[in-house]
């Protein structure tokens, strides 16, 4: 009895059945529904960003915030953080089965509880494609693009004198040693 070997050979990127056409055609939608995101937000229509967000969502704010989908809806609701502009370049769709990664770059405008923020930022967004054919947001990340990182002075560290450090870091003395918190014991001899 013989037995037969099968080799099947899948081009680039249709190992997973997926076909070129198709992954062409999810990108497109999930490019449109950030575009649907973006008025969403502008305009604080939250019946539309309702639709985008997973009943699981998890976002972390350009502050850092972790936020679910009914707070994300409810800052939405209050217009705690409205922007007014939201302009998105450098956009790519990278395709994982039935997970899409969004990365961009966003130039920002609006206020946050009343305080004016403008700027550049990073965006991650992963969206899930369901069973029904729908994307939905599941996740999401921003990051302030920032100016490039302090040089230290010669025979120093950078957090060891002139300007206060960014963002609230502590300052560390210039040997590195960490100060006693009172919160803990000192780890330096008495």
């Amino acid at each position: 009895m013989c037995a037969a070997l099968a080799v099947v050979c899948f081009p680039a990127g249709q190992a997973d059945g997926q076909h070129p056409k198709r992954n062409d055609q999810y990108k497109h939608q999930v490019e449109q529904l950030e575009q649907v995101w973006r008025k969403a937000e502008l305009s604080g229509d939250v019946a539309a960003m309702d639709k985008l967000l997973s009943d699981d969502y998890v976002g972390i704010t350009m502050s850092g915030q972790v936020v679910t989908k009914e707070q994300q809806l409810e800052r939405l609701r209050k217009r705690t953080m409205p922007l007014s502009r939201i302009d998105l370049t450098d956009v790519h769709v990278k395709l994982i089965g039935t997970t899409a990664i969004v990365t961009s770059r966003a130039e920002v405008e609006g206020t946050d509880e009343g305080v004016a923020i403008h700027g550049t930022f990073r965006y991650t967004r992963v969206y899930s494609r369901q069973l029904t054919g729908a994307w939905l947001v599941t996740n999401f990340e921003a990051t302030r693009v920032g100016p490039p990182p302090l040089r230290p002075p010669a025979g120093g560290s950078p957090n060891s004198g002139g300007a206060p450090p960014p963002d609230g870091a502590q300052r560390l003395p210039p040997d590195g040693s960490r100060p006693n918190s009172g919160d803990a014991p000192s780890a330096q001899p008495q």
